[in-house]
């Protein structure tokens, strides 16, 4: 069994695990060689680790670490704590796995929300709030919520109306298209106004070349759960 750990060395007495940082993936070769690949980090290290590794031909199975400040991937699937993953192989035993389904905006990729209206401000001012004591944990997410609540309030419901507007969040489904927020990924087509676009994909700021944006899903992978089958 080969399994390869990005972005934190990992240790385990029964097991080998290499080890690279994600900053290395593009000069690694040999990745279809892996059974296991486990992911350390947040929402955005798995968008950016998957959008080199999601067109392999022999796909590894994904185990997630979250360690990020924002897990939403991790939380959708119940991601079982690490060490509990690495004894079950260990034991020869082959943990649960779910489908995760991922999409691609022209060249870019995201696992569960793309968009450019109040969660595309709420992420610049999270970010720019990341340093001091509040650099680790939700307190930089739950202070931004608040100086933009004004802002939310009054231009959400315009955003909802804009055609250059629009807000992907995969866990909600459910509620398949209100106005400019879909909760379901169909093939969509948007124009926007200019040639360069800020945009949030997965909790990451992207500029995006060009105003058409064309959005449409691109396969799966398997990552380890921890729901029961």
């Amino acid at each position: 069994m080969h399994i390869l750990s990005i972005g934190k060395a990992l240790r385990h007495d029964r097991l080998t695990i290499d080890h690279i940082d994600a900053s290395s993936l593009p000069e690694h070769y040999d990745i279809e060689r892996y059974d296991y690949v486990v992911i350390n980090g947040g929402d955005g290290t798995i968008r950016r680790v998957l959008k080199q590794l999601h067109t392999l031909q022999k796909q590894p199975v994904f185990i997630l670490n979250p360690t990020g400040s924002f897990n939403v991937v991790a939380k959708i699937h119940k991601a079982p704590p690490i060490d509990s993953v690495l004894d079950m192989l260990s034991e020869g035993t082959t943990p649960p796995t779910q489908k995760h389904h991922i999409f691609k905006l022209n060249d870019e990729l995201f696992l569960f929300s793309a968009g450019n209206m109040g969660d595309l401000q709420h992420i610049f001012l999270s970010e720019t709030l990341r340093f001091g004591w509040l650099r680790h944990g939700m307190a930089k997410y739950i202070l931004a919520v608040l100086f933009l609540l004004p802002v939310h309030l009054i231009m959400t419901p315009f955003m909802l109306m804009s055609s250059t507007r629009f807000f992907i969040f995969t866990p909600l489904r459910f509620v398949k298209k209100f106005g400019s927020f879909h909760g379901k990924v169909q093939a969509l087509d948007i124009d926007l106004d200019n040639d360069y676009n800020m945009l949030e994909l997965d909790g990451d700021i992207v500029t995006v070349k060009g105003r058409h944006l064309k959005i449409r899903q691109a396969g799966n992978v398997r990552v380890v759960t921890g729901r029961r089958k």
